[in-house]
């Protein structure tokens, strides 16, 4: 990505973040609307969880023309033996998302995709809260499936909190990676954030266009754990 590029997409993150906060309490509304409508996973087949915001969600798109969904039509096209569930859902922060993974865990996993952070960083939450949310979702997952393999999702923030804050912020992915012993995703939106053409007139999510680029990206990640 270019620097250009960038800096266009962190203008309209921190654009769509004041946009995030005015809405805060209709997100809460969604979440709980959203919440109930899970799908249960009922299947011999092994899981796949997708677990995070509106990036994962595929705000504005239809779940097929999200990323997860693309995945797991790779999967299947492969043969392999597991199924794929998203259970992203827009405007999810770390906290809430570390109080709804106990309903998500419910249901068998065997790989949790980690992808949360950004909206806390748009609403300017400690980073110290962040990391202690994200380990407690780690800390869940193993302790409710030690032998499932989690990835963690890397995001970034523009620096309109300070340079500091947001460097700070970029550090908590790969540290809690090493940390945990799982696999990383350096930043999730690599190779479409900042890319006018690839995200939706926001700025900020991908087109359809843009979600596969990511699920191009993240099945080289993913396949070597399956």
């Amino acid at each position: 990505m270019t620097i250009k590029g960038f800096s266009l997409f962190l203008f309209f993150l921190l654009l769509f973040g004041c946009q995030q906060k005015e809405n805060q309490s209709e997100n809460n509304k969604t979440v709980q609307k959203e919440q109930s409508k899970q799908p249960e996973v009922n299947s011999e087949k092994k899981v796949i969880v997708f677990f995070g915001n509106s990036i994962i969600a595929g705000y504005q798109l239809d779940l097929s023309e999200a990323f997860p969904a693309i995945i797991g039509g790779i999967v299947d096209s492969l043969g392999l033996d597991y199924r794929v569930v998203n259970a992203g859902l827009s405007g999810e922060t770390t906290a809430s998302g570390n109080s709804r993974v106990d309903w998500v865990l419910k249901n068998k996993v065997d790989v949790f995709v980690l992808e949360l952070g950004a909206n806390d960083g748009l609403r300017g939450i400690q980073t110290t809260e962040t990391r202690k949310n994200l380990q407690s979702i780690i800390d869940k997952v193993k302790n409710k499936y030690p032998s499932a393999k989690i990835v963690l999702a890397g995001m970034q923030i523009p620096p309109n909190l300070g340079q500091e804050y947001a460097n700070d912020f970029k550090t908590i992915y790969p540290e809690l990676a090493e940390k945990n012993n799982t696999t990383l995703i350096p930043f999730i939106l690599e190779g479409v954030a900042g890319i006018p053409e690839l995200n939706l007139d926001d700025g900020i999510h991908p087109t359809p266009e843009g979600h596969k680029i990511l699920a191009e990206n993240i099945w080289g990640i993913l396949k070597p754990l399956l």
